[in-house]
């Protein structure tokens, strides 16, 4: 698929994985036109087939000199490499580009569930949700019609928090998890500004798209951020543009030379996505509609989500397609960390 000039996407202002895709353009000097609005509504004036589901952002991409609706950022980050190979976000060390594929999953995957719990668990901030973000799609809807659309949105939301599996048992959970996050990042971040170096990955940008709304929408999180992690405050707000960073092949380091904080990371990784993982594929080979596992000492029980599965399989492929030397350099920088379960 070929991409346009400027590449057209639909997004939402409070979508995290727009903001992650709008950054890395951003940084990548990759002229874009983004739409604010529902993907259906969109596609449909334009004429086109919504993907199925229809997620933010959705890219309309041109093949063959036919426009198609996609989304998922993952894949299209690498499509976008595709096109074009300056001032690339993934690393050419082939192990070093694994380990920013377990952070930009873990940040996809995981952390999506800090910002989904913290923005509908908590009354103030499901109130704010959903007051502003009906005006994010349009400012200019009528009182009457903002008060009706608060109360279906907000309801809705609230009660898809099974979906992430937030619940009061598991409440402590993804707040400990977040907590111990923050802490990681200001121990990295005192390190070094980017994940892998003093450039940006891809890894960098799916945590910015995460933080984008756990620190500057959402006001539970936001605190919590602030007393944690200055740093990590000050890391979303810059992250937002670097299209001003002049980066060089440099500036990744080696995976050898990496701090010992950004061991501090997989550990949570291993830690909590981990198990999740697993016990979701598990119960997607039985046939099961919800998984159930212990979390950081706690049960967790979720639906099952063929999705992760296959997030759990792309990974193995990216470890498996490694060559034995790179395999070995990652087996010994995650030595210890939990993750090796998930490579099995």
């Amino acid at each position: 698929m070929a991409f346009a000039d400027p590449v057209q996407l639909i997004g939402a202002t409070a979508s995290p994985y727009t903001q992650k895709m709008l950054a890395l353009l951003r940084y990548r000097r990759i002229p874009y036109a983004v739409t604010w609005g529902d993907v259906a509504t969109v596609c449909e004036a334009r004429g086109l087939e919504p993907p199925r589901p229809a997620l933010l952002p959705t890219f309309l991409l041109e093949d063959d000199g036919v426009t198609a609706a996609v989304c998922d950022s993952t894949p299209i980050i690498r499509r976008l490499e595709e096109a074009q190979s300056q001032r690339s976000v993934l690393p050419g060390d082939p192990a070093l580009a694994f380990v920013d594929y377990l952070i930009e999953d873990y940040a996809d995957e995981w952390c999506t569930k800090y910002m989904f719990h913290y923005r509908w668990h908590f009354a103030a901030d499901a109130d704010k949700a959903g007051t502003v973000l009906p005006l994010a799609m349009n400012p200019s809807i009528s009182s009457e019609e903002l008060a009706a659309f608060k109360e279906h949105f907000s309801q809705r939301q609230i009660g898809r928090l099974f979906v992430v599996g937030s619940n009061e048992t598991t409440a402590a959970v993804i707040d400990a998890s977040y907590r111990r996050f923050l802490t990681a990042m200001e121990h990295h971040l005192a390190q070094q500004p980017f994940m892998l170096g003093t450039r940006p990955g891809a890894g960098d940008f799916a945590l910015h798209g995460q933080l984008s709304q756990l620190v500057g929408f959402d006001p539970t999180p936001r605190a919590i951020t602030h007393a944690i992690s200055p740093r990590t405050v000050a890391w979303v707000d810059r992250t937002y543009d670097l299209s001003g960073l002049e980066p060089s092949g440099e500036d990744w380091i080696k995976l050898e030379a990496q701090p010992a904080s950004l061991s501090d990371l997989m550990q949570e990784i291993g830690r909590v996505y981990v198990p999740a993982q697993l016990a979701n594929a598990r119960a997607l080979g039985a046939g099961d509609k919800e998984w159930s596992c212990d979390i950081d000492g706690a049960p967790w029980s979720q639906r099952t989500f063929p999705y992760q599965a296959k997030c759990l399989q792309w990974t193995r492929e990216r470890y498996a397609a490694l060559s034995q030397s790179d395999r070995a350099r990652v087996d010994a920088f995650l030595d210890g960390t939990g993750i090796e379960a998930m490579l099995a």
